[in-house]
């Protein structure tokens, strides 16, 4: 087996649902020794998070990632603030276009990619409306209906 078997995966299910994502950024996540551990394991859960910026650096907030089994007094806090690594020219510019308003940066997803270093997917997004939730339920079921007329053979030109 590899270093970082790189299949860990832990999505922001709810994300796309409420988020109109703007921008895409891979960030690394400064991690103590049982919090890599219960990544690892797979016990994490990103609903609830969100980043926000103090002195200039990027944290993540409300990110759970349960407590190791086997950690005993060396556990670290399921809910503690994680910071993101960024270059500093990312962190300008997502700092600027938060402060500009109406915008807002989440995890949509946290893996351990193929050098067993654990990452973080993150976006800048607007959030939704109601009537953009109605418009997404509309193309969704226009796109599994055209989906399901090729498939039966019944789509007419």
């Amino acid at each position: 087996m590899k270093h970082g078997s790189g299949n860990i995966v832990i999505k922001n299910k709810k994300a796309s649902r409420n988020y109109l994502f703007l921008d895409k950024y891979i960030a690394g996540i400064q991690l103590t020794g049982t919090e890599i551990k219960s990544l690892r394991a797979g016990k994490a859960n990103l609903i609830d998070s969100y980043c926000q910026f103090r002195n200039g650096e990027l944290f993540v907030k409300g990110m759970n990632i349960s407590e190791y089994y086997w950690g005993n007094i060396y556990n670290h806090d399921p809910r503690r603030e994680r910071k993101l690594l960024l270059t500093r020219k990312e962190l300008s510019k997502l700092e600027k276009k938060v402060k500009e308003g109406g915008l807002t940066i989440i995890v949509i997803k946290v893996f351990i990619n193929e050098r067993g270093l654990a990452k973080a997917e993150v976006v800048l997004a607007r959030g939704k409306k109601e009537y953009d939730h109605r418009e997404t339920i509309k193309q969704k079921d226009a796109k599994r209906e055209i989906d399901r007329q090729l498939k039966n053979g019944s789509f007419r030109k």
